[in-house]
């Protein structure tokens, strides 16, 4: 079988298994969060932090909730990592410099989950556990909740109310993230993921000789790194080394646990505002760009341009043999197009218009289809402003759902899609001037920043911004600088949108519906999904070109 038709076979079997599981997924998560009854462990737990699930928020409550919880995760991580060396379990590593530590926190509370270290020779048990996978149920189920909370905006009439962010934390972390997580580690256990709480001991190499390693609850937190479109590897290969994901089909089964809820919640949204074809149109232009991507990079890492790759056969070099350059490609797509960061291969060492891909899709906003919760509510403030061009066009007041896209929808729409270029751009300009950011471009120190030099850096602040947490190798990332500004634009890269978002979403909960007319534009129909798509790609290409142009662009073209 030639590579090409495994990879196409590979993404065929993805589509279906997605397709299998889109109806059931979705319409579970509407009933989790449209339920009136708590389950009786959720009662305990709103006991233990003294909470009132039955209490509705307005937008104002519901952001202290979130940033509450959000600022509390992050004290606690933080400490956590600066107390590791008194802690049982650590394996004999140190704690972790105040700079690291709070790159870190800020990495896996903001659902980003950059690594500046590596797994296996600076976490303990006890962190990696207690601290590192917590944070990947509670900051997958905070973005949960604040999407279903935009969604009530479209819902609700004249109340302001959006629900209850400590019933939505919990709900979507013992409802959903848990019942999957616990199923899909069973899959990987039984598929070679390891599972234990094993200490640093030697392993022999094929051609003689050891090296050290050391074990741990792998298979529970490669899960829930994947499903919570996470992305923090126990190991420093992250998803290419074999205790993590161990062969072609727990590759292809990490991508379904990667895709399968950003995905679902669009039929989640169908359902809560009562149209399931609303939720289609949404989901039809997640999947365009998806496949577009998908198919772009496969054929950007199979074309093999150039003397070496052509010898070699294909784009390999940085890529695991297990998984092929098919695998490798879906990976990288669906990572990036979401908020996952997780790597099956060097990301550095894809093709030059591969690594621009890369970015691309990191720079859409993590989208199409996003990370769990982010996806959907950043597509959805995306589509009022498709709804407010359409509206400029013909010359009438924009609505969605039966809701009018004010001058005040408008600039919290504007806000939000302005943060994140704001922060790439701006770090990346600010670090490109700076000596000792430009001395850790490790593979250019003697020549300087060339294109490849200059993507390292755009990537990593790209990917920190948009929550994302994948790098591009060859850039020292752990130094005070990088540390404490790509854990800055981490926290204003989640934090200042989900403001945005919430008061948006109480704005449109303040609302009356308006009926629907002759003149309304039908956001159901496929003409809404194509002038979506172009929107997404249009403002982002107007935002980010000369900044691509200057890198992979640049390097792809030399």
């Amino acid at each position: 079988m030639s590579p090409v038709l495994a990879g196409v076979l590979q993404l065929t079997a993805l589509v279906a298994a997605l397709a299998l599981a889109y109806r059931p997924l979705g319409d579970y998560m509407a009933a989790v969060y449209s339920s009136q009854k708590h389950l009786r462990i959720e009662k305990v737990i709103y006991r233990c932090i003294g909470a009132n699930a039955d209490t509705e928020m307005r937008w104002p409550a519901y952001l202290r909730g979130v940033l509450a919880f959000s600022v509390a995760g992050v004290l606690f991580l933080y400490l956590l990592q600066r107390l590791q060396g008194s802690l049982p379990l650590s394996l004999g590593f140190a704690s972790i410099s105040p700079d690291q530590a709070f790159n870190t926190a800020a990495s896996f509370v903001a659902n980003t989950n950059w690594q500046s270290y590596s797994g296996e020779q600076a976490m303990g048990h006890v962190v990696q556990t207690g601290g590192l996978a917590v944070q990947n149920f509670v900051s997958a189920a905070t973005g949960m909740a604040v999407a279903v909370a935009l969604v009530r905006g479209f819902v609700r009439s004249r109340t302001g109310d959006l629900g209850n962010f400590w019933a939505d934390l919990v709900r979507g972390t013992i409802r959903i993230l848990i019942p999957i997580s616990v199923i899909g580690a069973v899959v990987l256990v039984a598929c070679g993921a390891i599972q234990n709480f094993s200490g640093i001991h030697g392993v022999g190499q094929f051609l003689g000789g050891s090296q050290q390693t050391n074990g741990g609850a792998v298979a529970s937190q490669e899960v829930i790194k994947e499903l919570g479109t996470n992305g923090g590897g126990y190991f420093n290969a992250n998803s290419a080394h074999p205790f993590e994901n161990p062969n072609a089909f727990t590759n292809l089964f990490e991508i379904f646990l990667i895709l399968v809820i950003p995905f679902a919640l669009t039929r989640t949204f169908g359902k809560l505002v009562g149209n399931v074809k609303q939720g289609y149109a949404v989901l039809s232009a997640m999947v365009v760009i998806w496949l577009g991507f998908t198919a772009l990079m496969m054929w950007s890492e199979f074309a093999h341009g150039g003397a070496a790759l052509q010898a070699a056969g294909a784009a390999m070099e940085g890529k695991e043999t297990r998984f092929g350059v098919g695998g490798s490609a879906i990976f990288s797509v669906a990572t990036t197009l979401t908020s996952t960061g997780a790597v099956d291969a060097a990301h550095s060492s894809f093709t030059a218009f591969g690594g621009g891909i890369q970015m691309l899709s990191m720079m859409l906003g993590e989208i199409t289809p996003g990370g769990v919760g982010s996806g959907l509510y950043g597509i959805l403030v995306m589509a009022i402003i498709a709804v407010f061009i359409a509206g400029l066009m013909v010359g009438r007041t924009p609505e969605y759902l039966g809701k009018k896209i004010s001058t005040r929808e408008i600039k919290l729409a504007a806000c939000y899609i302005l943060i994140t270029p704001t922060l790439v751009l701006g770090f990346t300009a600010v670090s490109m001037v700076l000596p000792d950011a430009l001395g850790s471009m490790l593979n250019t120190k003697a020549t300087g920043a060339g294109p490849h030099g200059f993507s390292e850096i755009l990537y990593a602040f790209t990917s920190g911004a948009n929550n994302n947490g994948s790098a591009f190798a060859g850039l020292s990332a752990n130094t005070p600088w990088f540390n404490t500004t790509i854990g800055m634009a981490m926290l204003l890269g989640r934090f200042l949108p989900i403001v945005f978002v919430l008061a948006l979403a109480g704005s449109l909960a303040e609302q009356k519906p308006i009926p629907e007319t002759a003149g309304t534009l039908r956001t159901e129909k496929p003409l809404f999904a194509g002038l979506l798509v172009g929107t997404i790609l249009i403002i982002t290409g107007l935002t980010y070109f000369p900044a691509l142009a200057l890198g992979p662009l640049a390097e792809g073209l030399s």
